[in-house]
């Protein structure tokens, strides 16, 4: 029997909304009605939808919003306005909910619903494909609360994780590729996730922000989607002082799958993961490293982030779809990890985590 996963980053809704994929279609459905489309370079080659989810047995998925506000004169993608901005969330959302009644999905928010959905999962004697996929709503970048306070109605409709920046500026804090300390309204905002108990995610975080974050944060904390800087050495992925410090936390890392974040001469919308041998276990080489740092394989997990504005193009070669994660089971075995070790990086780690946080 496939092992049950938990899935730490999908950026589901973003793909349903702005990418206007059915996501509860077949795969080769889903590419096909893309064959001719030419506006993004992932088009006819995403990896995720429900059904392949349930085939890889992926039962839990922390599942985004997403929608950045553009800095004025910035090249990055973006909404002009925080009010544009949530109302994408917005529609994101109405999404998730619709997917919930036609039985597609299923969203936690606290211990009893997600040991419920496990025990759904744990039941044999209805086969994987009817099961609905769950999913703990995570807020990528906070750019689209037009206010602070805007965060208690997201936490009212069921939002339990929140990550402060994105790529480049950002509202509350700065992001990936650029520098400096996290705005004073993103202080404020840190102060009402403690209040709410909420989950931060320190992806995307500058240097100095991830020092402020793990500084000034008393509730739980994660990363959602990092590998690691010794292998690929850019400040898009976590030291070993990082590393540590989140180790330190009780904190879980997950492994992504963008192949640019597991070998350093992946060149986006250039390279070819096949010409360079980039395949799935590549990351078991990033959780090795986070592994002998920590002393045990209690703080990995997966987060992919696959189809997050990227496909087959920029994932690795020997896999087709998120169903294929289950292909670690045998990489791990093979690379010496114990039984008790896969359980954690499939599952494990992230239930415990979340016993703990909700």
């Amino acid at each position: 029997m496939k092992r049950f996963i938990v899935d730490a980053h999908l950026d589901l809704a973003m793909n349903a909304i702005e990418w206007n994929r059915d996501l509860a279609m077949p795969l080769e459905q889903i590419r096909l009605r893309e064959r001719n489309m030419k506006d993004k370079p992932d088009r006819g080659k995403g990896t995720v939808c429900l059904p392949e989810l349930r085939r890889g047995r992926i039962g839990l998925v922390v599942a985004t919003q997403l929608a950045r506000v553009n800095p004025f004169n910035s090249a990055l993608t973006g909404w002009n306005s925080p009010a544009q901005a949530w109302a994408m969330t917005q529609a994101q959302l109405a999404w998730y909910r619709e997917m919930e009644k036609q039985g597609e999905m299923v969203q936690v928010i606290d211990r009893k619903g997600l040991d419920a959905h496990l025990d759904l999962w744990n039941d044999t004697s209805k086969p994987d494909e009817e099961k609905p996929v769950g999913y703990l709503l995570s807020l990528e970048g906070a750019d689209s609360l037009v206010t602070p306070d805007y965060l208690y109605e997201a936490h009212a409709y069921g939002l339990r994780a929140l990550g402060l920046s994105h790529f480049g500026p950002g509202r509350y804090a700065d992001g990936t590729k650029t520098s400096g300390k996290i705005h004073p309204n993103g202080l404020e905002l840190l102060k009402i996730m403690s209040e709410l108990n909420m989950i931060l995610d320190v992806t995307h975080l500058t240097e100095e922000g991830f020092d402020q974050a793990l500084n000034q944060y008393d509730g739980p904390i994660w990363a959602s989607h990092h590998n690691v800087r010794k292998i690929v050495p850019n400040q898009r992925q976590l030291s070993d002082e990082q590393i540590k410090r989140l180790i330190d936390r009780g904190a879980v890392i997950g492994g992504m799958l963008d192949c640019w974040a597991m070998d350093i001469r992946f060149i986006d919308t250039v390279s070819d993961p096949w010409q360079l041998d980039i395949r799935l276990e590549m990351l078991i080489d990033h959780w090795d490293h986070i592994c002998q740092i920590a002393g045990n394989s209690e703080h990995i997990g997966i987060g992919s982030d696959l189809d997050g504005i990227f496909g087959t193009e920029q994932s690795p070669w020997d896999m087709d779809s998120i169903a294929d994660l289950q292909k670690f089971d045998y990489l791990l075995s093979k690379r010496g990890y114990k039984e008790e070790d896969i359980d954690n990086i499939f599952s494990g780690n992230w239930l415990r985590f979340l016993r703990s946080a909700l």
